[in-house]
């Protein structure tokens, strides 16, 4: 888990619910601190007190102490504040607590249906803030017993464009079609894990949705409704012929304008991710993003598939033929993307045809093209593109069933190889003028 070395700052973990953030905090605290100490605001409402009229960080700490009754070290000791939206008052106190010095702060709540622009708008230097996904490709790996030394031999076929062993590709696929029905969700996949019993992560899956659209209702009554029908249309949406969300499947009458702020809280809540279109395959893609224009994928490609037809999960387990999975496979795309933080477009021209994605990857314009079937070779709009001078794009990648090889500019992946899609890690940059004789 990634935490500040700065004791002057402190962590906020944000994300969907039922993504681990408190369980990933609290397993931190525990084991890198002598003390820990966690107040839920939710489960503990007697703790918002703390706050209410305190005078300064000693008078929150010494009715903390009270409050919790626990051993409180100096520089050994983390105060772990969960559910915080409930605690407006978090964000001035955290400062100060921060200033004061004396433990390191964590902080955690779920963006669903929660406005935390309060928390966003810190001032730099008091809090660094994490956004938590579903566990992506590689955890979900691990999670199921790859070693290390797959991974290492996998990476160098990503890198120097050789197959995979046969054997070890196929058993990839294997696995690769497996998080297509549990997804990311670490309850779910600890429930596969624990009993290998599909149905019981079905019901897992279905629980969390039912809390999805409870929060919905709870958190933001006056456009429930709207968000409601947007959040049950991404599954049918997605297995249109062209992905693309159609607001006319929700009202006739209603502009995008009226609909936006809907489309908003559910990106925000880390719920859907929206991907783009734009209006050329050229830097900077953000100008070029057309907002009215876009695809809405889950957050979970395990979620996704649960509410699609019983019995899908077994089809997609057996790869049987003539199923067409081609959503399925674009959300684990768009899903490992996110998580690689890569902001997520494609492009859709008339002329050109359509990029299921394009990103941005290190400095240069990478199309990527999703293949769940057969023919992942026939793709005219990929070729129209790289094929265009205006673009002077100099390499594309296709993701599919099958293993690697290289044509022209285009690389075939096997699509469970999306984990090494990343930007490099830049090495750190030091620049110091020598001022002496002046």
């Amino acid at each position: 888990m990634c935490y500040s070395e700065n004791p002057k700052e402190a962590l906020l973990v944000t994300g969907a619910r039922q993504i681990g953030k408190s369980f990933a905090i609290r397993e931190f605290g525990k084991s890198h601190f002598e003390n820990f100490i966690e107040i839920n605001f939710i489960e503990m409402p007697q703790a918002i007190e703390v706050f209410n009229n305190a005078k300064d960080a000693r008078d929150i700490l010494l009715r903390i102490s009270a409050l919790k009754n626990q051993p409180m070290q100096k520089g050994k000791t983390l105060i772990f504040f969960d559910e915080v939206q409930k605690v407006p008052e978090i964000v001035t106190a955290i400062k100060f607590l921060v200033e004061e010095g004396s433990y390191r702060y964590a902080l955690s709540g779920s963006l669903l249906g929660i406005e935390l622009k309060g928390l966003r708008s810190v001032p730099v230097g008091f809090m660094t803030i994490k956004e938590m996904y579903p566990l992506d490709l590689e955890e979900f790996f691990i999670a199921c017993g790859v070693q290390p030394q797959v991974f290492d031999s996998l990476k160098k076929s990503f890198e120097q464009k050789i197959p995979v062993d046969s054997f070890v590709h196929e058993k990839m696929m294997q696995l690769f079609r497996l998080y297509m029905i549990t997804g990311g969700m670490p309850s779910v996949v600890q429930t596969y894990i624990d009993t290998n019993n599909i149905q019981n992560v079905l019901a897992v899956q279905k629980s969390i949705l039912q809390m999805y659209r409870e929060d919905i209702s709870q958190y933001d009554p006056q456009n429930k409704l709207y968000i409601e029908d947007i959040f049950d249309l991404i599954p049918a949406e997605l297995n249109s012929q062209n992905k693309r969300f159609i607001l006319k499947k929700l009202n006739e009458n209603l502009k995008f304008s009226r609909y936006e702020d809907s489309f908003i809280w559910l990106r925000e809540a880390g719920v859907a991710l929206p991907t783009y279109n734009i209006e050329s395959p050229t830097l900077p893609l953000e100008l070029a993003k057309q907002r009215n224009l876009f695809k809405l994928f889950s957050n979970d490609v395990g979620l996704l598939a649960s509410q699609y037809a019983q019995g899908i999960q077994l089809k997609i387990l057996n790869n049987e033929n003539g199923i067409n999975f081609g959503a399925i496979f674009e959300n684990t795309v768009a899903q490992e993307l996110k998580a690689h933080n890569f902001k997520l477009f494609y492009f859709n021209n008339k002329k050109q045809g359509e990029l299921d994605f394009v990103i941005k990857l290190d400095d240069e314009i990478v199309p990527i093209e999703v293949k769940s079937g057969k023919d992942y070779e026939r793709h005219n709009a990929l070729k129209t593109v790289l094929a265009n001078p205006d673009y002077d794009i100099k390499k594309a990648y296709v993701l599919c069933n099958d293993n690697i090889k290289e044509t022209g500019k285009i690389t075939y992946l096997p699509i469970y190889m999306t984990m090494f899609i990343q930007n490099s890690v830049l090495p750190d940059f030091v620049y110091k003028i020598d001022l002496k004789g002046m």
